[in-house]
C-alpha cells in the first residue's frame, strides 16, 4: 500500500517507542529503516520492525548501553550489550571517525549486537567528513560455502567508500544470492524464493522461504564469493564475535575510517575519484539502453526520485505488523 514519508516515519518512530527505545533511539533506527526504503531495499526498512519486535520478544534487552573494553588512539573495541546493530554500529563508526579526524585512521569493532542493517549507511557518514571507509559486519551462519549445503557463515556484507566532488563511490555488497531479510518478508507475504538461491535443511534446493530459513542460502560468485564471505566471517570474529555466532546474536561489526591526506593530498584525491567515476560513467555501453554506473549513483538517485514524490511502498502485511506495534504505545 502507498504511505507517505511522514506517515512512515510516524509509525516506525511509534513502533519502535512502544518496544522499549528511547526517542534518540528511535531517530538512529527510523532513520536507517527509513534510507533503506527510500534506495530501494524495502526487506530492510519497514519490514525490520516486527522482526526487531520478534527478537527482542525472544531474547528481551538487558538495559545495558554499549561499553568500551579496549581503547588506543586510533582504536577502539565496543561490546553492544546485545543491543540492535543499528545502535552499535552507528556508535562505533561514530568513535572510528572521531579518531581518524585526530590521529589519521579510526579502526573499532564491535560485538555482542545484531542486526548492523545497511553498511553504506555509515559508509555515508565517513566519506561525508572526507574519509575513506572499510567495514564488514558477520552474521549467524545462513550461508553455505561454495560446494557445501551447510549454513557456515553469515549473509556477511563489505563496504568500501570513497568520498569525491559529488556522489561518493561507495561498494557496498552481500555475498549471498538473498539475504536474510528478503527470506524473512518472502515467509510473511507467503510468497516463493527465485530458483537457485537457496537449500532446505536436507540440502535440497526449495524455494520456500520458510524452508530456506531452515536450512542455507546459496553465495554468489563460486569459490570466489565463498571466500569472501569466509573474509568477512573472520573480521567479524576480529571485533569479537564467535566463529558462528548464534541466532541474531553476537555479530561482529568492524569499521575503519581513514584521512587520505595520510598519502595524498585530500582534493586531489576526491579529483581522482571523481574523474575515475567519470571515466567508468564514460564507457562504451554494451546495451545503448543500459548506463554504465559506478556504485552508489542508482541507490542516490531512487532516493532523490522517492523523496520528491513523497511516498513509498509498503507491503500490506508490514503495514498491518507496524501499525499494530504503534497502537500498543497508545
Amino acid at each position: 500500500m502507498r504511505v507517505s514519508l511522514e506517515r512512515a516515519e510516524q509509525l516506525a518512530h511509534e513502533s519502535l517507542r512502544a518496544l522499549g527505545y528511547s526517542a534518540q533511539e528511535c531517530r538512529t533506527i527510523a532513520g536507517h529503516l527509513l534510507d533503506c526504503e527510500l534506495r530501494g531495499l524495502e526487506y530492510g526498512g519497514l519490514a525490520r520492525i516486527p522482526s526487531i519486535a520478534e527478537r527482542l520478544s525472544a531474547s528481551p534487552p538487558n538495559g545495558e548501553a554499549t561499553r568500551v573494553t579496549r581503547e588506543s588512539a586510533v582504536s577502539a573495541q565496543l561490546d553492544g550489550a546485545d543491543r540492535v546493530g543499528y545502535l552499535v554500529a552507528d556508535e562505533a563508526t561514530h568513535i572510528a571517525i572521531e579518531k581518524a579526524r585526530t590521529s589519521g585512521i579510526g579502526a573499532v569493532g564491535a560485538n555482542n549486537t545484531w542486526y548492523t542493517g545497511m553498511l553504506s549507511r555509515y559508509a555515508e557518514q565517513i566519506v561525508a567528513d572526507g574519509m575513506v571507509a572499510w567495514m564488514a559486519s558477520n552474521a549467524t551462519p545462513w550461508v553455505a560455502p561454495f560446494g557445501g549445503s551447510e549454513a557456515r557463515f553469515g549473509t556477511n556484507p563489505m563496504c568500501v567508500g570513497f568520498p569525491s566532488n559529488g556522489v561518493p563511490v561507495i561498494w557496498d555488497i552481500g555475498i549471498s544470492e538473498i539475504i536474510h531479510a528478503q527470506a524473512v518478508i518472502a515467509a510473511r507475504t507467503g510468497r516463493p524464493l527465485p530458483a537457485g538461491v537457496a537449500y532446505d535443511f536436507d540440502g535440497a534446493p526449495t524455494r520456500d522461504p520458510v524452508a530456506a530459513l531452515a536450512g542455507s542460502f546459496i553465495n554468489w560468485g563460486g569459490h570466489r564469493g565463498s571466500g569472501l564471505g569466509i573474509v568477512v566471517q573472520l573480521l567479524g570474529v576480529l571485533a569479537g564475535s564467535p566463529i558462528l555466532p548464534g541466532h541474531l546474536q553476537e555479530f561482529g561489526f568492524f569499521v575503519l575510517a581513514m584521512r587520505p591526506d595520510l598519502f595524498v593530498d585530500p582534493g586531489e584525491f576526491r579529483n581522482s575519484v571523481s574523474e575515475y567515476a567519470a571515466q567508468i560513467r564514460g564507457t562504451r555501453r554494451l546495451d545503448a539502453g543500459v548506463p554504465v554506473r559506478v556504485p552508489f549513483e542508482r541507490s542516490v538517485a531512487l532516493r532523490a526520485k522517492r523523496i520528491a514524490r513523497g511516498w513509498i511502498d509498503v507491503e500490506d502485511v508490514v503495514y498491518a505488523a507496524v501499525l499494530a506495534l504503534s497502537e500498543r504505545r497508545r
